[in-house]
Protein backbone atom coordinates (compact mmCIF):
# COMPACT_ATOMS: atom_id res chain seq x y z
CA UNK A 1 0.00 0.00 0.00
CA UNK A 2 3.17 2.12 1.01
CA UNK A 3 4.58 1.99 -2.54
CA UNK A 4 0.79 2.15 -4.21
CA UNK A 5 0.55 5.42 -2.33
CA UNK A 6 3.52 6.90 -3.47
CA UNK A 7 2.68 5.76 -7.10
CA UNK A 8 -0.41 7.64 -6.90
CA UNK A 9 1.69 11.00 -5.29
CA UNK A 10 4.12 10.76 -7.90
CA UNK A 11 2.16 9.94 -10.91
CA UNK A 12 -1.14 10.91 -10.50
CA UNK A 13 -1.23 14.23 -8.50
CA UNK A 14 -2.15 17.36 -11.36
CA UNK A 15 -0.09 20.21 -10.33
CA UNK A 16 -3.56 22.62 -10.17
CA UNK A 17 -3.78 20.35 -6.38
CA UNK A 18 -0.54 22.02 -5.53
CA UNK A 19 -1.41 25.16 -6.77
CA UNK A 20 -4.90 25.06 -5.31
CA UNK A 21 -3.27 24.58 -1.49
CA UNK A 22 -2.11 28.11 -1.77
CA UNK A 23 -5.78 28.90 -1.81
CA UNK A 24 -5.98 28.39 1.88
CA UNK A 25 -5.28 32.61 2.11
CA UNK A 26 -8.63 33.14 0.76
CA UNK A 27 -9.52 32.33 4.40
CA UNK A 28 -8.48 36.03 4.55
CA UNK A 29 -11.57 37.58 2.69
CA UNK A 30 -13.76 39.59 4.40
CA UNK A 31 -17.44 38.59 3.46
CA UNK A 32 -16.77 35.74 1.65
CA UNK A 33 -17.41 31.63 2.16
CA UNK A 34 -15.04 30.33 3.63
CA UNK A 35 -16.33 26.61 2.25
CA UNK A 36 -14.93 27.75 -1.50
CA UNK A 37 -11.26 27.25 -0.66
CA UNK A 38 -11.81 23.69 0.72
CA UNK A 39 -14.17 23.51 -2.32
CA UNK A 40 -11.33 23.87 -4.52
CA UNK A 41 -9.43 20.88 -3.16
CA UNK A 42 -12.20 18.56 -5.60
CA UNK A 43 -11.98 20.43 -8.33
CA UNK A 44 -7.83 19.27 -8.06
CA UNK A 45 -8.87 15.89 -7.20
CA UNK A 46 -11.32 16.12 -10.66
CA UNK A 47 -8.31 17.37 -12.62
CA UNK A 48 -6.50 14.53 -11.42
CA UNK A 49 -8.54 11.83 -12.65
CA UNK A 50 -9.01 13.36 -15.98
CA UNK A 51 -5.26 13.33 -16.31
CA UNK A 52 -5.04 9.79 -15.32
CA UNK A 53 -8.10 8.78 -17.62
CA UNK A 54 -5.44 10.37 -20.54
CA UNK A 55 -2.71 8.60 -19.48
CA UNK A 56 -4.35 5.25 -18.86
CA UNK A 57 -3.24 5.23 -15.02
CA UNK A 58 -5.85 3.03 -14.04
CA UNK A 59 -4.99 0.15 -17.12
CA UNK A 60 -0.82 0.82 -15.49
CA UNK A 61 -1.89 0.54 -12.07
CA UNK A 62 -3.78 -2.92 -12.82
CA UNK A 63 -0.64 -4.35 -14.86
CA UNK A 64 0.71 -3.98 -11.77
CA UNK A 65 0.88 -6.95 -9.37
CA UNK A 66 -1.55 -5.74 -7.06
CA UNK A 67 -5.84 -6.32 -6.50
CA UNK A 68 -8.22 -4.33 -7.72
CA UNK A 69 -9.11 -3.22 -4.28
CA UNK A 70 -5.90 -2.16 -3.69
CA UNK A 71 -5.89 0.37 -5.95
CA UNK A 72 -8.82 1.65 -4.65
CA UNK A 73 -7.99 1.54 -1.54
CA UNK A 74 -4.71 3.63 -2.33
CA UNK A 75 -6.76 6.18 -4.36
CA UNK A 76 -8.94 6.61 -1.80
CA UNK A 77 -6.21 7.12 0.97
CA UNK A 78 -4.49 9.73 -1.62
CA UNK A 79 -8.23 11.90 -1.34
CA UNK A 80 -8.20 11.75 2.07
CA UNK A 81 -4.28 13.31 2.77
CA UNK A 82 -5.06 15.74 0.21
CA UNK A 83 -7.74 17.28 1.66
CA UNK A 84 -6.08 17.22 4.91
CA UNK A 85 -3.51 18.96 3.44
CA UNK A 86 -6.00 21.80 2.09
CA UNK A 87 -7.63 22.10 6.10
CA UNK A 88 -3.98 22.54 7.40
CA UNK A 89 -2.60 24.73 4.33
CA UNK A 90 -5.97 26.82 5.43
CA UNK A 91 -5.15 26.97 9.47
CA UNK A 92 -2.13 29.38 9.08
CA UNK A 93 -4.08 31.97 7.35
CA UNK A 94 -7.19 31.39 9.81
CA UNK A 95 -5.12 32.47 12.45
CA UNK A 96 -3.82 34.99 10.72
CA UNK A 97 -7.21 36.26 10.14
CA UNK A 98 -7.37 36.63 13.82
CA UNK A 99 -4.23 38.34 14.63
CA UNK A 100 -5.14 40.58 11.80
CA UNK A 101 -8.61 41.51 13.76
CA UNK A 102 -10.07 41.00 10.71
CA UNK A 103 -13.64 40.23 12.41
CA UNK A 104 -16.94 38.35 11.91
CA UNK A 105 -17.60 37.37 8.52
CA UNK A 106 -20.70 38.52 7.31
CA UNK A 107 -21.22 35.91 4.61
CA UNK A 108 -22.00 33.27 6.44
CA UNK A 109 -19.73 30.81 8.81
CA UNK A 110 -16.89 32.58 10.78
CA UNK A 111 -13.24 31.24 10.43
CA UNK A 112 -13.02 29.06 14.15
CA UNK A 113 -12.84 25.63 15.13
CA UNK A 114 -16.62 24.28 13.84
CA UNK A 115 -16.16 25.78 10.33
CA UNK A 116 -12.83 23.33 10.38
CA UNK A 117 -15.26 20.06 11.66
CA UNK A 118 -17.84 20.83 8.84
CA UNK A 119 -15.11 21.61 6.52
CA UNK A 120 -14.18 17.97 7.03
CA UNK A 121 -18.33 16.92 6.53
CA UNK A 122 -17.82 18.50 3.14
CA UNK A 123 -14.72 16.10 2.07
CA UNK A 124 -16.30 13.23 3.49
CA UNK A 125 -19.46 13.95 1.76
CA UNK A 126 -17.98 14.79 -1.41
CA UNK A 127 -15.45 11.28 -0.72
CA UNK A 128 -18.60 8.98 0.07
CA UNK A 129 -20.29 9.98 -3.01
CA UNK A 130 -17.70 10.69 -5.85
CA UNK A 131 -15.36 7.48 -5.39
CA UNK A 132 -17.94 4.49 -5.91
CA UNK A 133 -19.46 6.36 -9.30
CA UNK A 134 -15.18 6.95 -10.17
CA UNK A 135 -15.28 3.04 -10.07
CA UNK A 136 -18.69 2.74 -11.98
CA UNK A 137 -17.26 3.90 -15.06
CA UNK A 138 -13.60 5.18 -15.25
CA UNK A 139 -14.06 6.11 -18.50
CA UNK A 140 -16.68 8.74 -17.69
CA UNK A 141 -15.74 11.68 -14.66
CA UNK A 142 -17.24 14.75 -15.99
CA UNK A 143 -21.25 13.94 -15.32
CA UNK A 144 -20.12 12.07 -12.09
CA UNK A 145 -18.15 15.00 -10.86
CA UNK A 146 -20.97 17.46 -11.63
CA UNK A 147 -23.56 15.66 -10.20
CA UNK A 148 -22.00 15.11 -6.67
CA UNK A 149 -20.90 18.86 -7.05
CA UNK A 150 -24.32 20.05 -6.40
CA UNK A 151 -25.00 17.81 -3.61
CA UNK A 152 -21.96 19.52 -2.05
CA UNK A 153 -22.81 22.70 -2.81
CA UNK A 154 -26.05 21.72 -1.24
CA UNK A 155 -24.00 21.21 2.19
CA UNK A 156 -22.64 24.64 1.52
CA UNK A 157 -25.44 26.61 1.28
CA UNK A 158 -27.21 24.60 3.69
CA UNK A 159 -24.14 24.91 6.39
CA UNK A 160 -24.51 28.45 5.71
CA UNK A 161 -27.99 29.28 5.73
CA UNK A 162 -27.82 28.01 9.04
CA UNK A 163 -25.80 30.35 10.54
CA UNK A 164 -28.49 33.01 9.62
CA UNK A 165 -31.60 30.91 10.56
CA UNK A 166 -30.05 28.56 13.40
CA UNK A 167 -29.96 29.50 16.77
CA UNK A 168 -27.45 27.28 17.89
CA UNK A 169 -25.46 27.79 14.58
CA UNK A 170 -26.02 31.94 14.93
CA UNK A 171 -25.50 32.24 18.51
CA UNK A 172 -22.95 29.31 19.56
CA UNK A 173 -20.86 28.24 16.30
CA UNK A 174 -20.76 31.21 14.39
CA UNK A 175 -19.03 33.05 16.92
CA UNK A 176 -15.20 34.27 17.06
CA UNK A 177 -12.98 31.48 18.88
CA UNK A 178 -12.67 30.96 21.82
CA UNK A 179 -16.16 31.61 22.65
CA UNK A 180 -17.84 28.17 23.17
CA UNK A 181 -14.68 26.34 22.82
CA UNK A 182 -15.82 23.10 24.20
CA UNK A 183 -18.77 22.95 21.37
CA UNK A 184 -16.56 23.98 18.39
CA UNK A 185 -14.01 21.56 19.60
CA UNK A 186 -17.04 18.50 19.69
CA UNK A 187 -18.24 19.49 16.54
CA UNK A 188 -14.59 19.57 15.07
CA UNK A 189 -14.56 15.77 16.62
CA UNK A 190 -17.62 14.87 14.83
CA UNK A 191 -16.40 16.29 11.99
CA UNK A 192 -13.59 14.41 11.87
CA UNK A 193 -15.33 11.29 12.90
CA UNK A 194 -17.43 11.91 10.01
CA UNK A 195 -14.61 12.30 7.20
CA UNK A 196 -13.06 9.19 8.26
CA UNK A 197 -16.45 7.28 8.57
CA UNK A 198 -17.83 8.67 5.16
CA UNK A 199 -14.51 8.17 3.42
CA UNK A 200 -14.14 4.34 4.42
CA UNK A 201 -17.78 3.76 2.92
CA UNK A 202 -17.29 5.61 -0.11
CA UNK A 203 -13.67 3.72 -0.67
CA UNK A 204 -15.28 -0.14 0.37
CA UNK A 205 -18.95 0.57 -1.88
CA UNK A 206 -16.02 1.82 -4.92
CA UNK A 207 -14.01 -1.32 -4.46
CA UNK A 208 -17.17 -3.53 -4.57
CA UNK A 209 -18.05 -1.66 -7.97
CA UNK A 210 -15.01 -1.97 -9.09
CA UNK A 211 -14.49 -5.73 -8.61
CA UNK A 212 -17.09 -6.19 -11.53
CA UNK A 213 -16.17 -3.48 -13.61
CA UNK A 214 -14.74 -5.77 -16.61
CA UNK A 215 -11.54 -3.16 -18.52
Amino acid sequence: MTKLLKKEFILFTHPTSWMFLAFGAMMLIPGYPMYVPLFWTTLGLFYACLSARENNDLYYTLLLPVRKRDAVRARGLYFALMELLQIAACVPFAILRTVLKIGPNNAGMDVNLALFGLGLGLMGLFNLLFLPKLYKNPAAIGKPFLVVTVWVFVYILAAEVCCFTVPFFRDVLDTPDPQFLGVKLGVLALGAAAFVLMTVLGVRKAEKIFEKVDL
